[in-house]
């Protein structure tokens, strides 16, 4: 299952993921996993969520961040959840070219029985309309 948080920068997209990690982590039976690219929302995540900070990985393309998730997937098999916030940004992708990351983000979702919440800085009138279906905000 997948979840598209999506609006533009200074929005509360951020507060909102954390806020649904921090309660989903509560009734969580595996594990969950929050991906940024700078570690400010580290301390205000629950102190059981896996925090990673993109900072440390050279990621530079969207087959790197592709390859990343199946990293975390194959060292990790209990994730329940993940949380990626800024998916361009992180994955270093332009707008034309994220239906095929969330399509390949889904086919992992489908393979690994893994959730996703996804926040993307881009307003919700200009998301491919293929993806309005995994909106949520």
């Amino acid at each position: 299952m997948i979840q598209i948080v999506a609006g533009e920068k200074g929005e509360g997209k951020t507060k909102q993921l954390i806020q649904h990690a921090n309660d989903f982590v509560k009734k969580a039976k595996g594990n969950v996993v929050f991906i940024d690219d700078d570690s400010r929302p580290m301390y205000e995540l629950h102190y059981s969520i896996r925090f990673i900070t993109t900072e440390e990985f050279p990621i530079r393309n969207s087959h790197e961040f592709i390859g990343f998730l199946y990293g975390l997937l194959s060292r990790d098999r209990d994730i329940e959840k993940i949380y990626i916030d800024g998916l361009l940004k992180i994955a270093c992708i332009q707008m034309e070219d994220i239906t095929n990351v969330v399509e390949q983000i889904k086919s992992i979702s489908e393979r690994y029985h893994v959730q996703f919440v996804i926040s993307i800085n881009c307003l919700n009138q200009h998301l491919p309309q293929s993806l309005k279906p995994f909106l949520v905000a």
